[in-house]
């Protein structure tokens, strides 16, 4: 005899991730079954539409089956309320799902995504402090993107540059790509210009850590890809960091934990 089936939607600026799961009869376990990621504009236009004053979600041309339970969170959350299921607070979706993801209790949460960035205090399971930045794109994954863009490499090369940073100054992501260009005429090398953005993003996360406190970073969001980022956040604040397995859909699979409540 299977569980119920938690379909969990995380609502991004720039994508949607969906986590399906399956909670466990027996004990309090939850499956995974399937975790995908789409364009935001494309998943609204082909998946959604719209009832009353919701948004449904066409789970049939998603290729999902009919779910018991349906949670959602994110950045259209105070604008888009789906159909036949619930919403929360996208701390609180991204709080649980590390939990659920790394067993830890007690750490700080650092949530890098498309183009904001969360920081949350955690202990004893419980969300106590906690910062968000959704105004500037300076320390996500939209920079990490354009620099990437610019430097002529895939996201996946970029984050392999940790050593013999330049320095990039810029707190602005689109001055940063000029700041950028004007380094490449000076003639740094690849890798010191791609471990220079990587550092430029741990180096705008540093100070708003100072008043976090606790031994552990639990590293989420789209930029958690990046292992440089990740090697350079651990030297430079003296925590230890952990990267979840899925730290993309952190937020979705902490829908799912909701929604087996």
């Amino acid at each position: 005899m299977s569980g119920q089936t938690i379909c969990g939607i995380d609502l991004g600026s720039r994508s949607v991730k969906i986590a399906l799961m399956r909670s466990q009869v027996e004990g309090e376990g939850l499956e995974i079954l399937r975790l995908e990621s789409l364009d935001t504009i494309r998943f609204y236009r082909e998946y959604g539409r719209k009832q009353g004053e919701k948004l449904g979600v066409d789970f049939e041309a998603l290729g999902l089956p009919v779910v018991d339970r349906l949670v959602s969170t994110g950045y259209g959350r105070n604008t888009l309320e789906l159909a036949g299921g619930e919403t929360i607070p996208e701390l609180k979706a991204h709080v649980l799902g590390a939990i659920y993801q790394t067993g830890l209790k007690d750490f700080t949460l650092v949530d890098l995504g498309g183009q904001d960035s969360k920081i949350i205090q955690v202990r004893k399971g419980k969300m106590i402090d906690f910062m968000t930045n959704d105004k500037c794109a300076a320390s996500s994954g939209r920079y990490l993107e354009n620099m990437a863009s610019t430097l002529d490499v895939s996201l996946e090369e970029l984050g392999q540059y940790t050593d013999s940073p330049v320095e990039l100054n810029s707190t602005c992501a689109v001055f940063g790509e000029s700041e950028l260009i004007g380094k490449i005429v000076e003639g740094f090398s690849l890798a010191e210009l791609a471990a220079g953005v990587n550092n430029t993003i741990v180096k705008r996360i540093l100070p708003l850590l100072r008043s976090f406190t606790g031994e552990v970073l639990v590293f989420t969001g789209g930029v958690a890809h990046n292992r440089s980022v990740g090697k350079l956040l651990e030297a430079g604040s003296g925590r230890k960091v952990v990267v979840p397995k899925e730290p993309q859909f952190n937020g979705a699979i902490g829908c799912c934990v909701e929604g087996k409540c």
